[in-house]
Order: C-alpha cells, then sequence, then structure tokens
C-alpha cells in the first residue's frame, strides 16, 4: 500500500523535512530490507526516520472536505501499522545483536513507546546486555522505571528486590520480594516465586518479624542453592530459635539448630555463623 499524497502534504506543510510523497513507503521497505539483512546500524537509524515521519502522518490534523478526509483516514491507519513496525524491527534485531548493538536498540524503542509490548518481552535480555557490557550500574535505574510500565515483570521485579536488599531498604525488599512471588505464580515461573518469598523473608528477617520470615524463607528453600539455600537456612535457623525462645516452645528451638546443622553444612557467607550459632541453639534446646 503506498502512502497518498494528500496526507503527506500535510506533512511538509507541518514544517517537517520536505520528501518526494514515496520517500516514507521507501523508508519502511529500507527499514524492512536493513532487518532482514540483521543491520543493527541501519536498522537503529531507519527506525528512527521511519517512526517520526509516521507519527507526522498520525498528528496531522483531518482536512474539511469528505474525500479528502477518508484518504486522510487511510493514510493515518497506514501511518499507525508502519509505526508499530518500526517496534517490531528493533526488537527483532536487537535479541540477534552484540550486546552494545542491542543496548542502544533497546534505548532507542523506550524512547519511540515506553509501553511497547516488545519491551515487556525484551527487557531481560537488555538487562543482560548492559550487565555483558560492562554497564551494570545502570540497571537498578533502568528497571525501577520501566516498573512504572510493566508493574507485573518478573524480571524487572527481581532487579527491583535484589537491589532493595543490597541497599539495606527492608520494607521495599518486602513489597517487591511479595510482588516477584505473586508475578512468578501467575506467569508459571517457580524460580521468581522462589526468589520473592527469599527476598521477602529476608526483609521480615532483618526487621525481626520472625513469623513471615519463616514462612517466606520456608516457601523459597525448595527453590533455592547455594549462597541463597546456605544462608536460607541460616535465617530459618535464627528465625525458629527466637520463636520458640519467646514461646518457651523447646520444639521449636530445636527446629533452629536442626536449621542451622544444615547452613553450616553449605558453603555460603552464612556457613561459620552457622555453625556458630548451631553449637549455642543445641545447648538451649536441651
Amino acid at each position: 500500500m503506498k502512502l497518498f499524497a494528500v496526507a503527506l502534504s500535510v506533512l511538509f506543510a507541518a514544517g517537517a523535512q520536505s520528501k518526494d510523497p514515496a520517500d516514507l513507503e521507501n523508508s519502511y521497505q529500507n527499514l524492512k530490507k536493513a532487518v532482514n539483512d540483521k543491520d543493527a546500524a541501519q536498522v537503529k537509524k531507519l527506525a528512527a526516520e521511519t517512526s517520526a515521519a509516521a507519527r507526522a502522518i498520525v498528528a496531522s490534523p483531518a482536512p474539511q472536505g469528505d474525500t479528502e478526509k477518508e484518504t486522510w483516514t487511510k493514510d493515518v491507519e497506514y501511518a499507525k501499522e508502519i509505526d508499530a513496525y518500526t517496534e517490531n524491527a528493533l526488537y527483532t534485531v536487537a535479541v540477534e545483536a552484540k550486546p552494545e548493538e542491542a543496548i542502544e536498540l533497546f534505548a532507542l524503542l523506550e524512547q519511540q513507546n515506553p509501553k511497547s509490548k516488545y519491551l515487556e518481552d525484551g527487557y531481560g535480555y537488555y538487562l543482560g546486555c548492559l550487565y555483558k557490557a560492562g554497564q551494570s550500574a545502570k540497571i537498578p535505574g533502568i528497571a525501577a522505571k520501566a516498573l512504572a510500565n510493566f508493574p507485573n515483570n518478573d524480571e524487572l521485579l527481581s532487579v527491583a528486590a535484589e537491589n532493595a536488599i543490597a541497599a539495606r531498604r527492608y520494607d521495599q525488599a518486602i513489597a517487591y520480594g511479595d510482588r516477584l512471588a505473586a508475578a512468578g505464580s501467575k506467569h508459571g515461573k517457580p524460580a521468581a516465586i522462589g526468589e520473592g518469598h527469599y527476598v521477602a523473608g529476608i526483609g521480615h528477617f532483618f526487621k525481626n518479624q520472625f513469623p513471615p520470615a519463616d514462612r517466606d524463607l520456608r516457601a523459597a528453600l525448595p527453590s533455592l542453592s547455594g549462597d541463597q539455600k546456605g544462608c536460607a537456612l541460616f535465617y530459618l535457623a535464627v528465625s525458629n530459635f527466637q520463636l520458640g525462645k519467646a514461646t518457651m516452645n523447646k520444639g521449636l528451638m530445636q527446629q533452629g539448630a536442626n536449621y542451622a546443622s544444615q547452613s553450616a553444612d553449605v558453603k555460603s557467607p552464612c556457613q561459620q555463623q552457622a555453625y556458630q550459632q548451631a553449637i549455642g541453639m543445641k545447648a538451649a534446646a536441651k
């Protein structure tokens, strides 16, 4: 389908760069070729140009005459289709490009449409490229901004939750952890469910909220390994021991000692502390 000269003449009158009536169509076709060629540099250039030209037509005022208005309506609908394609083009090439090129393409996609469905699918890859390119410092800010548009995206919530824990913002960690667990459940992602409960559990633990810490950490434990598993066992040990101590429940105190022994058997930053605590807990639980 070719764009009609009527709408294009409106575009020229609005102050856009003067073009032949076929220029937008040519730009669109060149963009499709660049996508097929997986030419990241050309896709970045042509997607920006094509989107800008298409949006100028969409934003152009409707003419008064019935015939001209009908033509304008067709032009606008086609321009919207072209604009939507530019988002697809950026995403399609980005996920097969080198990290540095992918970052530029995703950044342009964010600029063109921060609510694009392709960002919803692509943020995990985008953030991974930032990490590979040595631009990890940008990840928390990008994730936090993106969550405003994709509040249930588990990959964005994971970054926000982990960042909150690292910064010792425990109320935020609990909130993000709860949201991550809910998003993981909705999307059928057990790892996200486990991570959400783990982060929320840590937040509760460091706020001395031992009942919810125990609940979340128990829910997280089956999906954890390595450092996370070792420390989750230690936090469970302290939570159970403190709950048992507060209620004079020797059974809970012994359960805490058992968790501490398990943590001491797992290599993690919590291993030595768990080993030391296990001895005292076992003695107190007798």
